[in-house]
């Protein structure tokens, strides 16, 4: 019913003309940021919480943070804040760039988006398995977890947390041979 468009909307709302193109891969630098997070599984019962950032044009993962206990609002700021500072050294852009995530918690809340906004992110919300899905940065979780997490011994958080930096700067480096150029 809803791909005919015979659902009323919600009480109060207005209807939106946003059918997505499905793309999130863009061709100019700096215009475009994505972020996801997923969690590892130790042998030992453990786990880790990552939340990274990639940069659209080009795949690079930009930054990445860890945490032993599940992921807050704090933890998307202080991915922000790293993700800016590794990109620009000033510290801010000095245009509005998107930042694309799913409709979260930790993304929507309130001090996130003030904090998105003080940086110059415009925070970008998909629903999950539309056609304007986060998919670049769903995909990157697949990769990560196949080339990485499965492959390798995860025995305890602690282990996990060490190898993180590495298996990060290593799959930018895979994905970058196979980029376009920006």
């Amino acid at each position: 019913m809803k791909m005919h468009g015979l659902i009323l909307p919600k009480s109060g709302e207005k209807p939106v003309n946003d059918e997505g193109t499905g793309k999130v891969m863009t061709l100019h630098s700096n215009t475009r940021w994505c972020s996801d997070a997923f969690e590892i599984k130790c042998w030992n019962g453990e786990k880790v919480y990552v939340v990274f950032s990639l940069y659209c044009c080009d795949r690079e993962a930009i930054e990445f943070v860890s945490s032993t206990s599940p992921l807050t609002q704090k933890n998307i700021a202080e991915l922000m804040i790293h993700s800016i500072c590794n990109r620009f050294e000033s510290g801010r852009p000095n245009r509005v760039i998107q930042w694309l995530t799913d409709r979260g918690s930790i993304y929507r809340a309130g001090f996130t988006q003030e904090i998105a906004r003080t940086l110059n992110l415009e925070p970008c919300y998909t629903a999950a398995y539309s056609p304007a899905s986060n998919g670049m940065a769903e995909s990157f979780v697949g990769t990560f977890k196949r080339d990485y997490v499965y492959s390798n011994d995860c025995y305890s958080a602690e282990e996990v947390i060490k190898r993180l930096p590495e298996w990060f700067t290593t799959i930018t480096v895979k994905l970058r041979t196979r980029r376009w150029a920006c």
